[in-house]
């Protein structure tokens, strides 16, 4: 298994474009989540990907785990949950307008996640580990599930890889701050915002592995390296960081240099944000470059 997931997945249902969510009336079922869309992304990039996670005995959590079995990405240690349900997002889809976001996650069956539910065989062999901060903001319980998690990818040799994802209905920034910034000190590669750390108040040079930084323009930095956003019309922004992730981890999978990594991660976030759900704009491998070669050489765009 080269990347083993851990967090949340939980069902979307997103609004027709456009519509402002207190007045739409259709609306698409898909799945979402920070580490299950890395998930899929990497996995249509050709990487074999594990999800650890737990859903409820519901029709949710099955939709949840056929959405990451059809993509590929292995849930064979999932757990169901028969007491919890799974875990809900109701948003719209706006391109210039700001998005309303209902998390309905209150005693959900991820927010249980405990340590003991996270053993040595389900890290084994991994080169990456990727969680991000919602997961240990969830409950304690999944705080110190993380903490487990991180261990096992010491002991293991593999690569521990953070995105903050701050998300301040499920904490205060201070909150974030004592739960968060400690787990970033652990860290091989940390996927950030601008924002994140200025709310986080880290400073990126002193954290001790590769600090990757999304800045406030779009573009990203990492290692004196800079990789400006890619002009494309953008449908929906959210998914875009999980797409950078998922495009930059791929490229370190593969052993490319840091320039790569960062430019495979604005390629698949440009793809994604053309698009109204969290995973429909991830590409496949051939794809990704097809996009990259249109984005940056004067070629034909239609694949016939």
């Amino acid at each position: 298994m080269s990347v083993v997931v851990c967090g949340e997945a939980m069902l979307l249902m997103l609004a027709e474009p456009g519509i402002p969510l207190e007045r739409a009336t259709v609306f698409r079922r898909s799945i979402a989540g920070a580490e299950s869309n890395v998930a899929a992304g990497l996995a249509r990039l050709g990487h074999d990907v594990r999800w650890l996670g737990r859903v409820g005995a519901d029709p949710a959590g099955r939709a949840v785990l056929s959405m990451l079995r059809a993509e590929g990405v292995d849930t064979r240690h999932a757990v169901v949950d028969p007491d919890a349900p799974t875990g809900l997002l109701v948003r719209d889809s706006h391109p210039f307008r700001a998005i309303d976001v209902q998390y309905h996650r209150a005693g959900s069956a991820a927010s249980r996640l405990t340590p003991d539910e996270v053993a040595p065989e389900m890290v084994s062999g991994a080169k990456i580990v990727h969680v991000t901060g919602i997961t240990p903001m969830l409950s304690d319980s999944a705080h110190q599930a993380t903490l487990r998690l991180l261990e096992l990818a010491g002991q293991t040799g593999a690569l521990v890889s953070i995105d903050p994802n701050v998300r301040l209905k499920l904490g205060t920034p201070g909150a974030w701050r004592e739960r968060v910034v400690p787990l970033l000190a652990r860290a091989d590669v940390v996927l950030a915002g601008e924002d994140e750390l200025d709310l986080l108040q880290v400073d990126p040079a002193v954290l001790p592995g590769l600090t990757v930084v999304k800045h406030r323009d779009k573009s990203a930095t990492c290692a004196g390296l800079r990789q400006d956003a890619f002009p494309v019309p953008v449908t929906d922004p959210v998914g875009a960081g999980d797409g950078f992730a998922a495009g930059f981890l791929s490229g370190m999978l593969r052993g490319e240099p840091y320039e790569v990594c960062l430019r495979e991660g604005a390629g698949v976030a440009a793809l994604v944000v053309q698009c109204a759900a969290d995973t429909d704009g991830l590409p496949d491998r051939a794809g990704l470059d097809r996009a990259l070669a249109a984005f940056t050489e004067p070629t034909e765009t239609v694949h016939r």
